[in-house]
């Protein structure tokens, strides 16, 4: 398996939280093209606060949803995790929605509150355990978050297997 990174900061405006819906940052979807279909294993995340906090203490929901439709974001190519690798990335990547993704309600594979003055990383030990995306062609997984008063923006980096 290929291993690529990438993180919200390499294309498009970062968003801003809002409290009543979620922000995606980070979109890791599958496509069908001249190979054949693949999953994505998501092995890796890390997120944060990127700005201020707030006077008033709150929290930072984040939450990896799986999605039927991309929406609208700006679309990467993810280099390979360790720079030595040949292969193009086949999924499709894409950072900063500007247009949300459309999630499937009740497929949430990951979520997890932290406070707005800290950062998280969440590893998966293994392929079995890690959030895998559909192998449905423009289907897959969105990263994203919202708070009850943080209203600034988000910054997250994934680690990705194909």
């Amino acid at each position: 398996m290929a291993s690529y990174a990438f993180n919200n900061s390499v294309g498009g405006s970062l968003v801003n939280l809002t409290s009543a819906t979620y922000k995606t940052t980070i979109i890791a979807g599958c496509v069908t093209g001249a190979t054949t279909l693949r999953r994505i294993w998501l092995t890796e995340l890390e997120w944060a606060a990127n700005d201020v906090p707030n006077a008033t203490d709150c929290m930072i929901a984040t939450d990896i949803s799986k999605f039927t439709a991309a929406g609208t974001a700006t679309a990467i190519v993810p280099p390979g995790s360790d720079g030595l690798i040949d292969a193009a990335a086949l999924g499709t990547y894409a950072v900063n929605a500007s247009v949300e993704p459309t999630f499937t309600a009740t497929t949430s594979v990951f979520f997890k509150n932290i406070n707005q003055r800290a950062s998280d990383k969440q590893w998966w030990r293994d392929k079995a355990t890690c959030p895998i995306s559909p192998a449905v062609t423009a289907n897959g997984l969105g990263v994203r978050h919202k708070s009850s008063n943080y209203a600034s923006t988000m910054v997250a980096n994934v680690l990705v297997e194909e």
